[in-house]
């Protein structure tokens, strides 16, 4: 089994168990694949990208990627590359976030667009996560496929700074674009969309949230 973009091993356990098989984990950051050897879990952890890693020795029964691909561009090639690396039988599971378009997400290309236009422009862009009629459009080519998508509702606790879904956001989806912004900027930034993050998720009297999350999910047996 591969566990594709690893990240710090929090699903090796959950699949270890499950299948008991010989397990390798990927990931593009040594420091995650250091975390990831603390699970205890992993038969081999190595260190490549995601858009050009290849499997050597024996082809994966299970090639499973955990909210990882979405970073990477050109699902159609990446995922019939990763279907082609499986033994006959064998299974591609992978689960991406879809939740571009709300306002967790949307808000941070409105407001840096309108702050800094001279280094955020969103014309023409797209998703990098598709509908999952897509997916399931090309992934039934490749095998027997799977598609679906599911909102979860999430409550986010108080944070001792800010929104909490910023608190959420901060670390993913918000950090490309504080990585354009001088600290001054950033702390500008920030409070711009702390504001309109209140707007947009009213916190309940403990300071606490509701945050819908969207998520595709598919399989392709090959």
């Amino acid at each position: 089994m591969v566990d594709l973009g690893c990240g710090n091993g929090a699903v090796g356990p959950a699949l270890k168990h499950r299948f008991d098989r010989t397990l390798i984990g990927i990931d593009a950051s040594p420091a995650m694949l250091e975390a990831a050897a603390q699970e205890g879990v992993y038969d081999a952890l190595k260190e490549a990208d995601i858009a050009t890693w290849q499997a050597d020795g024996a082809q994966p029964a299970l090639i499973f990627s955990n909210a990882a691909c979405h970073w990477v561009p050109d699902h159609q090639g990446l995922f019939a590359r990763l279907a082609g690396m499986l033994a006959a039988g064998g299974t591609l599971a992978v689960q991406m976030p879809r939740q571009y378009n709300a306002p967790s997400h949307a808000l941070l290309r409105s407001i840096s667009e309108q702050m800094f236009p001279d280094r955020f422009d969103f014309a023409g862009w797209t998703a990098p996560v598709h509908a999952p009629t897509d997916y399931l459009g090309f992934l039934a080519t490749l095998g027997a496929a799977d598609v679906w998508e599911t909102q979860f509702m999430q409550r986010l606790d108080p944070v001792p700074d800010g929104h909490p879904v910023r608190g959420f956001t901060q670390a993913t989806a918000m950090r490309p674009f504080l990585e354009k912004l001088s600290d001054d900027e950033r702390g500008a930034f920030t409070a711009a969309y702390d504001a309109a993050l209140a707007s947009a998720y009213p916190t309940d009297e403990t300071g606490a949230a509701i945050m819908p999350f969207r998520r595709v999910f598919f399989t392709v047996t090959v």
